[in-house]
């Protein structure tokens, strides 16, 4: 397979100053550490002393040893773009986040390799063996965490990344796992995914690459493997074997397992999470209940536990005990990988390969200089867009519930679960008797699954149907396609807007301080304060549904009229996102290909793929593949654990020989065909299910 495009951030005058943002950084970082840097030095060929620095990032090589890292270096040498200049130096740096310090190789050309390493302080110190070890295994770990998942978001954040599949054969992939075996037990110092408050032995980003690498390429033997023997040395590994069990098709195996190891560890709470996750899946809502449950006690600072429970009340329609769980999940600040940051270049070379030539990908996309699309600012500002880690979570059950019964019966709900500020305020000044304080809160009815009692037939009935203006910026705006403000005004009159709910923060503040005897007043004296961030997850929720009704309301009016109904692509995008999120699956895909009928969209590819895949639509799954693969190819990216994951799953459902001829049958040119099927070549060389033959 030719491999991609080298890209050249280049440095003309402070040249080694990306060295030095990289050795100032170290101490910043936190998780696995940002892509591994390769900077080179260049001179020109027809001589003259002056020097020049070029450098970009890259993941997936081999960083089990100098040599393995000084040989990429050599593949740099002869650059087809650039043969006015030749390589006279390079250094290639790989952070080893197990002890914090930054592996690097310096290469002289012709001849001579150096290899060190530099701490936090800045200082050298030797490169052992040990530390060798670490870095190879944090460079796969890199490689899988921090793959594009085909949308483009990743490729985009960071310029110039040439990403390799670290793992291409059955001998990588030993070597692989016997690094894995040997620290495992050292992986909690990785740090852990932004849902996970405390990394522990089975929650760090080791154990989370080994899963992510076992479901991708299908290799469940090799998983099974590696955690038996793990599981001698300690019981907690069991969680770990049976979602591999699970994964596997093994999951006689996996119950048997579960059951014996929670005889071993009955409050363990991600044996009893894995046994929530595996009844809901087999519809026994009754059963993962009590495991969530008895998950949420073992462990009820961790959000994970707390959204299984929500997950599973979701499951059995108890729509308000589904609420007041997911007031009491524990939000965390979500932690983003960590990225370089590296100084302004002089300039960037971004070169594109033949072999990625798409006429489909090329057209009608912004040239340099050109304006990008305008989009609406009620578009622009929707916050559900940005959501990630615990609150990307919790807004995806919240939507799953109004998708399930409906704004309106959402609002009933909310109203009977949580104190409104106007109840509030009227019982307050009504009150006149003292009423004991109630010892209920949110995490004991959780758990209890017991919320209000007994339901009133008029709950919520009290509740305002607010048809308050919006303000001028979000109401009244009218849109680039002649969007009218009666329009506007009629949609959002389809909804109630939901009012304010009272927080423990006003409860507690200033003259509404009350006194501890009156802390519970008749009318609400077994309902919860609402959690700010749930209130304003509500008023976000009410946002994008506002927006969807008058996008699918203008659309209903133009097809009436039979008018084109005109949006930028950046704005179909945008609304595909938005009936995603809100499950409407036939909606996202209109807006998708409406948005890739003007130019290409890797995010609205990506999206027509999970819809495709859901509908398990071969075709049209094979098709999006195969300009994802190749867009991402153009952009220096051959490896996508995600893509590749698609590719599999097709192969097991299909098998090998149908695929590739879909993807040969395809009216696109070979080069690009070439691709797809260096993904089917690495399935077979994997022996996945589906290549035999």
């Amino acid at each position: 397979m030719v491999a991609p495009a080298v890209p050249e951030i280049i440095e003309d005058d402070d040249i080694g100053i990306a060295i030095d943002a990289r050795t100032e950084s170290l101490p910043g970082l936190r998780e696995l550490g940002p892509p591994d840097l390769v900077h080179l030095m260049k001179q020109s060929v027809k001589g003259g002393s002056k020097q020049t620095g070029v450098y970009h990032h890259v993941t997936g090589i081999d960083a089990s040893s100098s040599a393995s890292l000084a040989a990429y270096v050599n593949t740099l040498t002869f650059n087809p773009a650039d043969k006015s200049h030749k390589v006279v130096s390079g250094l290639y740096c790989c952070y080893n986040a197990f002890s914090h310090v930054d592996m690097r190789v310096e290469v002289k050309i012709p001849g001579g390799v150096e290899s060190y390493c530099v701490d936090e302080r800045g200082d050298r110190r030797v490169a052992t063996d040990g530390l060798w070890l670490e870095t190879f295994l944090c460079g796969v770990l890199r490689s899988y965490s921090y793959g594009d998942d085909g949308s483009g978001d990743t490729i985009k954040k960071i310029i110039g990344v040439r990403r390799f599949n670290p793992i291409t054969n059955t001998e990588m992939e030993h070597k692989f796992l016997d690094a894995a075996e040997r620290l495992f037990f050292n992986g909690r110092q990785l740090g852990s995914d932004p849902e996970i408050q405390i990394p522990n032995a089975v929650s760090n980003h080791l154990t989370a690459g080994i899963l992510k690498y076992v479901k991708t390429t299908g290799r469940y033997t090799s998983g099974v493997n590696l955690f038996q023997k793990l599981r001698e040395k300690d019981v907690e590994v069991s969680s770990l074997l049976a979602q591999i069990l699970v994964e596997g098709d093994e999951e006689v195996q996996a119950v048997r397992l579960l059951h014996d190891s929670v005889q071993d560890l009955p409050m363990d709470y991600a044996l009893l999470d894995c046994q929530a996750a595996f009844c809901l899946s087999k519809g026994e809502g009754e059963l993962a209940l009590e495991c969530a449950k008895r998950s949420v006690t073992a462990a009820p600072s961790e959000f994970s536990t707390w959204a299984r429970l929500a997950e599973v009340y979701v499951f059995l329609q108890r729509w308000d005990m589904a609420l007041l769980t997911l007031n009491s999940c524990p939000m965390f600040s979500y932690q983003d990988k960590d990225s370089p940051r590296m100084p302004e270049p002089s300039r960037v070379l971004l070169p594109i390969l033949p072999e990625t030539a798409l006429e489909e990908i090329d057209e009608g996309q912004p040239k340099q200089g050109e304006p990008y699309d305008s989009v609406h600012v009620s578009l622009r500002k929707l916050q559900a867009a940005s959501y990630q880690g615990t609150f990307l979570k919790a807004y995806s059950l919240l939507t799953s519930i109004a998708a399930a019964i409906g704004w309106d019966e959402l609002l009933k709900t909310r109203s009977y679960v949580f104190v409104m500020e106007e109840e509030y305020r009227s019982e307050r000044q009504q009150s006149i008797t003292p009423k004991a304080p109630t010892s209920k809160n949110a995490s004991t009815v959780a758990l209890s699954g017991t919320p209000n009692g007994t339901k009133d037939a008029d709950d919520g009935a009290d509740e305002d149907d607010s048809d308050d203006s919006e303000d001028a910026e979000e109401g009244a705006a009218s849109t680039s396609n002649g969007t009218t403000e009666n329009s506007m005004l009629s949609a959002d009159r389809s909804m109630e807007k939901p009012v304010p709910t009272i927080t423990a923060e006003e409860v507690k503040s200033g003259s509404d301080e009350p006194d501890p005897s009156q802390s519970s007043y008749t009318n609400f004296q077994n309902k919860r304060l609402c959690e700010r961030w749930l209130d304003n997850l509500f008023m976000v929720l009410y946002e994008d549904l506002r927006i969807y009704t008058i996008w699918r309301t203008e659309m209903g009016q133009y097809r009436q009229q039979q008018v084109q109904y005109k949006k930028s692509a950046a704005e179909w995008e945008i609304l595909g996102d938005l009936a995603d999120r809100l499950h409407h699956n036939p909606e996202a895909v209109e807006a998708y290909q409406q948005c890739l009928n003007i130019r290409f969209s890797p995010k609205a590819m990506k999206g027509l793929l999970r819809l495709y895949e859901k509908k398990g639509d071969t075709r049209n799954t094979l098709a999006t593949l195969i300009r994802l693969i190749t867009w991402q190819y153009r952009w220096y990216s051959e490896f996508s654990p995600e893509l590749l994951h698609s590719i599999r799953r097709l192969i097991e459902d299909e098998g090998a020989v149908k695929v590739r001829s879909i993807v040969q049958s395809t009216n696109l040119p070979q080069n690009v065909l070439d691709l797809t099927h260096e993904y089917c070549q690495l399935c077979a060389a994997f022996k996945s299910s589906g290549t035999e033959g």
